[in-house]
């Protein structure tokens, strides 16, 4: 084994393929701008120098992460500046590095050779993975990240832990001239055959890009397309010029009949200038008239003017009038309102008068209330006297009353104790209410556990109507129709069936067929004839039913218990799975003995070939499947088949019967015990009402006596209030003279008020007559200026009248005069059409010119044209068409004539343009190919074998067809021959491809390569030898970062100190990363360096 080099990192793994880290010999070294920077010659023969900072030039790798990838579950890599050497047995995971490196640089998956969707690099039972680039640049490093999502089929990409897109991604990797497509620079294992296979022109595109200043290829393309675009030209020109002397050959055979075509076109001409020149004629005869009528028009408009102006005196007297008489309503209308005002003060004056006597009534009436407000004093005195003397007399008749107390006291201890007693019976009558309000609410939460209940097996009859309506049916007529039947009948069996668990309803329904599950099950033979003749015969109804065996099997025990059947993981038979009536479930177990029938688990299913062996079972349920057993009748041998179980449809709603019967009763027991509470309620409250009487007499004979002992004290009371009241009435005296003064003097002031009042009155009533008066002077006035109005108006409307008869006759020759207007304008129209002029353009001179020459009459218009028709007609056998073409053609020749000027600048243009790319183009790369000729055929003379690369090309001018050739041969006796995938061996093409790779080391301007296992079809001479190139060519200063995978090596290889060894282990003794301590093992490592020397 070869000494490992100075920078070496060892990916490891257990089953996953874990990464230890890295040493930290090989941690990237800082990253330092040159103070220097290089610059480019204008126009560049060969690539530029790669920039680099350090050992790593710009774009280099500098560290490779990977996370659930492939083979690995979490793998960093930091590979070295110059020749990276990945080594590991096959299968360690080597390429996975490379598909990291092609994948986490925006490659394509297709181009792996591996899969061609991105999801499939994702380690297998992982969901997602994960690759980190992290590329070296000057101005601080670029880390990609791409997240792959395995459901998705999806990637996420970063750059600096940003978030971005692949497109971005893609334009960074391109601005770093990097390009994980181009095989001259990446050759993963699966594409190393597919390398020779590149054809000549696609070998010289790869070189191009790979390392070919990056205005060659564009160069390239653009020759190409000048190319085709030349030769486009060319086909062109030459079509054009051929079709171009056919067309003028053709034209002179057509000349003759043109000239004809022209002799009868001068005779339509001339019939056309006369068909033109007669709508003018005709238009100026209109015009004569038009003109006629609009003078007559204008002289009538002068007469209406005329009437007008004489109208406007009248108009004006009327104006006056009007006037006149508006101001005259205006006055009447004034002295109306004056009329109005002075009538309402009196109106006012009249109501105060009114007011003055209503309060001379008042006061009159109110000397007359206080008059008998004084009779009814002394009246109220003399009765209180008399009252005083009544209550003095009944005092002294009034009897002792100190005998009367221990009647009161005997009375007040029966009324304790009867209030007692009634207090007891309240207390017992809340205590009742509130049992009975407790039951009452037991009651009614066990009503809604058994609508909960009714409400279940509702669900199951919603399922049997949906499903078999006229079970359904028949159903409702038999709990209508129950009496007519001896014994029991049983409702269908899937309306009895009550599961105990429902997730085990699917062995249930999955063993009785649902023909049975809708069955009516009868213990009496004369009952089902009765139902079935009912219901099937009557209704029309398609129902199932069948009879209970005579003898119960319901509680038949099964042949073996199930103590002995649960060592196979059995757990229950088919009839311990529910509750049904006993007649359902005497037939169920009579006719498919589910007594017999176990229920096991998936234990059961993963040894149910011992099971059918050793418990002879002919109906095994497992948890999802059925097993039948059967014995051959003719060979005895046991055969078993199985079915999966269908989902449960009908039995999955559960009830509890017996829960739902012990509701029930408990719902008697407690309308029992509310019948009980209301009886011990209604009789509490007849004693209470008892008591209730009896205390109420007891109250009133204490009330009684009490009144009695009291009386005395009352009557004392009694008077001593009414002399009380005696003596305020009479201090309350009124002096009748005074009052009776005091109104006949306000009277009197009144009445003064009065006759004041009355002079007013007496003033108003005078100005309103003066008033009225003048109101009517105004209006005969206003009945003069009417009068005169009037005839006025009779004046006016007579001149209205003639002035009318004038406009009308205005109007008829207006229209007249509008008619001959439009008809004017309709003959332009049409005379301007035959011209073809616009409406604002003038009639042309050439039209004036020849309108000169021709008949100013339509009559001699007519014969002219009548005549030039005539010699018109006599040119026959002439075809329009061919004059037409005959013109058209020698169009088309002037527009070819042009076209084809036009066309032979731009091929020329091109062509200048060609020469110029050309030179640009061709010279660098001539060039560039010599130089890696000469790498290449040196390379092969170290191996004692010959190799050349030239640019070839059949054609100078077809830059489609230039190519790269590569032709080698490995034996003296043989001539050079080109690289094919047939002609050489796998190892000789191995060995060309690599020398070619290893040519273009020094001259390539990207950043890394990538060889994936390119050495396995070498002998070791040739391996030995290319190994020696790679790290000669690869560790040189200056020169792109190089990744060589190979499984294995030569012994006693050349190494150089540039390079960095990454060792891939993998094996099941490999320790885990989280156990591995990479300083401790430098440690032991330099101790054993320390001790060797010394031994």
């Amino acid at each position: 084994m070869a000494t490992p080099s100075r920078r070496t990192s060892t990916p490891s793994s257990q089953a996953s393929k874990r990464v230890l880290p890295r040493d930290p010999s090989s941690e990237v070294p800082s990253k330092r701008k040159s103070s220097a920077p290089s610059t480019l010659p204008p126009t560049p023969l060969l690539p530029p120098p790669l920039q680099s900072s350090g050992p790593f030039v710009e774009g280099s790798i500098v560290r490779i992460a990977m996370e659930n990838f492939l083979t690995y579950d979490i793998c960093e890599v930091s590979p070295g500046p110059n020749l990276n050497m990945i080594i590991g047995a096959n299968g360690t995971g080597k390429s996975s590095i490379v598909c990291a490196i092609c994948l986490g640089l925006a490659g394509k998956p297709a181009f792996m050779g591996r899969a061609d969707k991105v999801g499939f690099f994702v380690k297998r039972g992982c969901s997602k993975g994960m690759v980190e680039i992290e590329l070296f640049r000057a101005s601080g490093n670029l880390v990609i990240t791409r997240e792959i999502d395995v459901a998705k089929n999806q990637s996420f990409w970063y750059i600096n832990k940003k978030s971005t897109t692949q497109k971005v991604v893609e334009e960074q990797v391109a601005a770093l001239n990097i390009q994980v497509g181009n095989l001259c620079q990446f050759l993963p294992q699966d594409k190393v055959g597919e390398f020779a296979k590149l054809t000549k022109i696609e070998l010289l595109e790869a070189t191009e890009k790979s390392i070919g200043p990056p205005e060659m290829h564009r160069y390239h393309c653009e020759l190409k397309n000048f190319r085709e675009k030349e030769k486009q030209l060319e086909t062109s020109c030459k079509e054009k010029t051929e079709y171009l002397e056919k067309m003028i050959q053709r034209n002179e055979r057509y000349k003759q009949d043109v000239e004809r075509f022209y002799e009868r076109k001068r005779h339509l001409d001339l019939i056309e200038m006369l068909e033109a020149k007669r709508p003018w004629v005709e238009y100026e005869n209109v015009r004569q008239e038009y003109e006629e009528v609009k003078q007559a028009r204008d002289q009538v408009k002068e007469e209406v003017r005329k009437l007008k102006e004489g109208q406007i005196p009248i108009t004006r007297r009327i104006e006056e009038i009007e006037r006149q008489h508006h101001n005259l309503e205006a006055r009447i209308k004034e002295k109306a309102t004056g009329i109005k005002e002075k009538s309402q003060k009196c109106k006012e004056k009249q109501d105060v008068l009114e007011r003055k006597d209503k309060h001379i009534e008042e006061l009159q009436q109110a000397l007359i209330v206080k008059q008998n407000e004084e009779h009814d004093r002394q009246r109220r005195i003399s009765n209180t006297r008399k009252m005083i003397e009544d209550l003095q007399n009944e005092l002294k008749t009034t009897e002792n009353c100190e005998n009367l107390q221990p009647q009161i006291d005997a009375i007040t201890n029966d009324l304790r104790r009867v209030q007692d007693e009634k207090a007891l019976c309240e207390s017992e009558i809340i205590d009742k209410r509130r049992e009975r309000e407790t039951l009452e609410k037991e009651k009614k939460s066990v009503c809604d556990l058994i609508k909960r209940f009714d409400n279940l097996m509702n669900q199951k009859e919603d399922k049997l109507r949906q499903r078999y309506r006229d079970t359904y049916d028949a159903v409702l007529w038999l709990r209508n129709n129950r009496e007519k039947f001896k014994q029991r009948v049983c409702e269908p069996i899937m309306l009895t069936i009550n599961m105990k668990d429902n997730k085990n309803a699917k062995y249930i329904e999955n063993h009785i067929p649902s023909n049975d599950l809708r069955a009516f099950v009868f213990e009496a033979q004369e009952d089902m004839e009765v139902f079935l003749k009912e219901v099937r015969d009557n209704k029309k109804l398609r129902v199932n039913a069948v009879i209970a065996p005579s003898s119960s099997y319901a509680d038949k025990a099964p042949s073996r218990s199930l103590s002995e059947l649960k060592q196979y993981g059995f757990f229950s038979y088919l009839r311990e799975l529910f509750d049904a009536p006993d007649p359902v479930m005497s037939y169920l177990c009579f006719q498919y003995h589910i007594h017999e029938v176990p229920v096991g688990t998936e234990r059961t299913r993963e040894r149910i070939e011992r099971v059918i062996q050793e418990t002879q079972l002919k109906q095994i349920y497992t948890a999802e499947e059925k097993y039948v057993v059967k014995t051959s009748f003719y060979s005895n041998k046991v055969i078993s088949s199985n079915t999966s179980l269908k989902v449960a449809q009908f039995l999955t709603v559960t009830v509890d019967l017996e829960q739902r019967r012990h509701l029930e009763e408990q719902l008697k027991e407690i309308n029992r015990k509310l019948d009980a509470v209301g009886s011990g309620l209604i009789a509490l409250c007849e004693t209470n009402q008892h008591l209730e009487h009896k205390d109420n007499e007891l109250r009133q004979k204490k009330k009684d006596l009490l009144e009695r002992k009291t009386k005395k004290r009352q009557l004392e009371q009694k008077i001593s209030s009414k002399l009380g009241s005696l003596k305020l009435m009479e201090q309350d005296t009124c002096n009748l003279e005074e009052e009776e003064r005091k109104a006949s003097t306000k009277i009197k002031e009144i009445n003064v008020q009065k006759a004041e009042l009355v002079t007013e009155l007496t003033n108003l009533i005078k100005i309103c007559t003066s008033l009225n008066i003048q109101k009517v002077d105004l209006i005969l006035q206003n009945t003069t200026v009417n009068s005169e109005k009037n005839k006025l108006e009779s004046d006016y409307m007579a001149a209205s009248s003639r002035l009318r008869l004038t406009e009308q006759n205005f109007i008829e020759l207006d229209e007249n005069r509008q008619r001959l207007l439009q008809k004017c304008k309709e003959l332009m129209k049409r005379a301007r059409q035959v011209c073809n002029l616009g409406a604002e353009q003038t009639v042309p001179q050439e039209y004036q010119t020849a309108f000169q020459d021709l008949p100013n009459t339509l009559d001699e218009i007519d014969a002219l044209l009548t005549e030039e028709r005539s010699r018109a007609s006599c040119f026959t056998g002439l075809n329009p068409t061919v004059v037409e073409e005959y013109t058209k053609r020698e169009e088309e020749i002037e527009q070819l004539t042009e076209e084809l000027k036009r066309k032979k600048v731009e091929l020329d243009k091109y062509r200048e343009n060609i020469s110029q790319v050309k030179e640009r183009w061709l010279n660098p790369l001539k060039e560039l190919v010599e130089k890696i000729n000469e790498k290449f055929s040196s390379f092969f003379s170290s191996m004692q074998c010959a190799g050349e690369v030239d640019l070839h090309t059949d054609n100078e001018d077809d830059y489609d067809k230039y190519g790269i050739r590569i032709r080698v041969k490995f034996r003296d006796t043989t001539q050079l021959h080109e690289l094919t995938p047939y002609h050489q061996s796998g190892g000789e093409r191995s060995v060309s491809t690599m020398l070619y790779l290893m040519a273009l080391q020094e001259l390539n301007r990207c950043p890394f390569r990538v060889v994936d296992e390119i050495n396995q079809g070498m002998d070791p001479i040739n391996e030995r030898r290319v190994f020696e190139m790679v790290v000669k060519t690869a560790c040189k200063e200056n020169t792109s970062q190089y990744f060589f995978i190979t499984p294995k090596l030569l012994q006693n290889l050349p190494y150089s100190e540039k390079m960095t060894i990454l060792f891939v282990y993998n094996g099941p003794h490999m320790l885990e990363p989280n156990r591995w301590n990479l300083k401790a093992f430098q440690r032991r490592r330099r101790r054993i360096t320390v001790t060797q020397p010394s031994q």
